[in-house]
Parts: C-alpha cells; sequence; structure tokens
C-alpha cells in the first residue's frame, strides 16, 4: 500500500471496524477464559443495573468507541452513551460515559472497556502535551513503530487525537533504509528502484552519512541518535542553496532517545520531524473507573 502523497498527515483518523471487532473480541476472549466465574457465583440473572464511566485524572480522552464496542460485543443490548468525544479535552473528575443493561455483561466487559480507554487516553495526553511543548516551532511530533503487538491501529489513532502524526503503519507504506539494511548490503552507491507512489527514507547516524545520503534527493532523513550540534550542523547543510532546489526539498527527521526535556531543543534546530518510540511504548494509562449506580 502506497503511502500517501502527504508525508506523516494529522487528519483525524477512523477506526477499521472489521480490525476493531477481532481486536476487542481477542481481549475479552483473553480475559473471560471460559467465563466470569465470579460474576456467575455473585450476580442474580437478569440483573440490570445502570453505571458511569468516569475521569479522575485531568486527560484528552481517547477510546470512547472501542469502549462502547466492548460493552456491545459483551451484550448487543446494553445501552452506551458517551458523554464526551474523542480527542476532547476533560477536566477531572468528569462522568465520559453512562450505560445500563444487563450486571453480569457489564461487570464481565469492564476491565477489558477500562484497559482500553485508559490506555489510549494516556496515548492522546502525552502526544499532546509534547504538541504543546514545542509550539511555536513547526516541526512534527511523529510516532514509530514500537507499539504493542495488536494494537498498533488503536495506538496510532490515539496519536492522532492528541495532535500528533502518524509515521508508517507498516512496513509495506514506506521505504525507510536503516542502518542494518546498510550494513547487511555493506553501503550503498545508488538506491534501489522505487516503485511508483511510494516514498523514501534514509537512516543516518553521522554527518558523513547524511552528506551521502543528501544527494539521493530521498523525501526523509532520519538522524538517528545525533548530537544536537551535528543535527544543527544538519540542518545548515540540508537549507544551503545547493539543496534547496530538491522539488519537494528533503525533510530532517531526528530520533532516538528524545524525551520531554530534549524536545523542545531538539525542536529549535529546524527539524521537520520529530519521532518519539515512548508515545506509544512507555505509556501511563489514564485513572478511569467504572461505578455502578
Amino acid at each position: 500500500m502506497a503511502l500517501n502523497k502527504e508525508l506523516f498527515s494529522n487528519a483525524i483518523p477512523t477506526l477499521d471496524e472489521k480490525k476493531l471487532d477481532t481486536l476487542v473480541r481477542h481481549a475479552l476472549i483473553e480475559d473471560l477464559g471460559s467465563g466470569d466465574i465470579t460474576t456467575q457465583l455473585t450476580i442474580p440473572k437478569n440483573k440490570k443495573i445502570k453505571a458511569t464511566i468516569v475521569v479522575k485524572k485531568d486527560c484528552i480522552v481517547c477510546g470512547l468507541k472501542v469502549a462502547e464496542r466492548v460493552f456491545k460485543t459483551m451484550n448487543k443490548n446494553i445501552d452506551f452513551k458517551a458523554k464526551a468525544k474523542d480527542g476532547q479535552r476533560i477536566k477531572a473528575p468528569k462522568v465520559i460515559a453512562t450505560l445500563s443493561g444487563e450486571a453480569s455483561d457489564i461487570l464481565s466487559a469492564e476491565r477489558t472497556a477500562l484497559n482500553l480507554l485508559s490506555m489510549l487516553s494516556g496515548i492522546a495526553t502525552k502526544t499532546n502535551e509534547y504538541v504543546l511543548h514545542i509550539e511555536p516551532y513547526k516541526t512534527k511530533i511523529v510516532d514509530t513503530r514500537k507499539t504493542l503487538p495488536g494494537l498498533r491501529e488503536l495506538q496510532k489513532y490515539a496519536v492522532r487525537l492528541g495532535g500528533g502524526h502518524n509515521h508508517r503503519m507498516g512496513l509495506d507504506e514506506m521505504i525507510l533504509i536503516k542502518d542494518n539494511h546498510i550494513k547487511v548490503t555493506q553501503g550503498y552507491e545508488k538506491l534501489p528502484s522505487v516503485p511508483k507512489g511510494f516514498k523514501i527514507e534514509i537512516e543516518v547516524q553521522s554527518l558523513d552519512e547524511f552528506k551521502h545520503a543528501l544527494y539521493f534527493k530521498p523525501d526523509v532523513i532520519m538522524l538517528d541518535n545525533m548530537s544536537l550540534a551535528d543535527i544543527k550542523e544538519a540542518v545548515k547543510i540540508r537549507n544551503n542553496t545547493e539543496f534547496k532546489s530538491h522539488h519537494p526539498p528533503t525533510m530532517l527527521e531526528a530520533s532516538g532517545g528524545v524525551d520531554f526535556d530534549s524536545v523542545k531543543t531538539i525542536a529549535a534546530t529546524g527539524v521537520d520531524i520529530i519521532s518519539i518510540g515512548a508515545l506509544t511504548h512507555s505509556i501511563e494509562g489514564i485513572d478511569i473507573s467504572l461505578d455502578v449506580l
């Protein structure tokens, strides 16, 4: 699948319904096993309840549609009403959803729904903190493929709702020549023939490698774990008249070990993109609870 013409778009994404169904069913199977023994022994059959989902920490809420799908998968007759929208900034404490229906089904689906809602809201919130932190620079905050297996589409959805941008969803979206590719091929003197519609990015780890890569006019060069001084120099070289003639000009991506303390200084160098694996691989979930009324 070729990448869209606009690299690293942050247009609000939509969730693939079939993939979401599969993910939710697997998550419920993982938690339920052969059945919720405690609920079966303690909750009367046909007992109806009402409940609320409450956010207990300020956040960007994300995953309400996912949580609803969990409950509806458990029992299609559960009535789920969202009181907020994905991407909305929430001031805690706040009720973000109400639900009613069979008590046993609501309680059995509770943890799966809250786990996903908490994780996705945490990603959206963290991403938004980074985005706001580097204002007024035009640098894009971008995620990586360092996602939890099976949850990439949801996690990248949360990044976009937090104001960030998505790097490639998978290996089929973009040509990215990394250090190990270069080691295996013992360097490169020419780029591979790129299929029509695909973008190309080259990873470099020094200024010498950067200068070599720049002459191939790739769409993006990734400056991997380079010092701040070298990143500044790379931007300066790219901005020289000789390379400004590239149409479109090569974008520069800073990557590797970026955290909240360093991201603003890196953005100030003039790079176009800062990719941060911690957006999705180191997640602090938001405290969200389900309270039976």
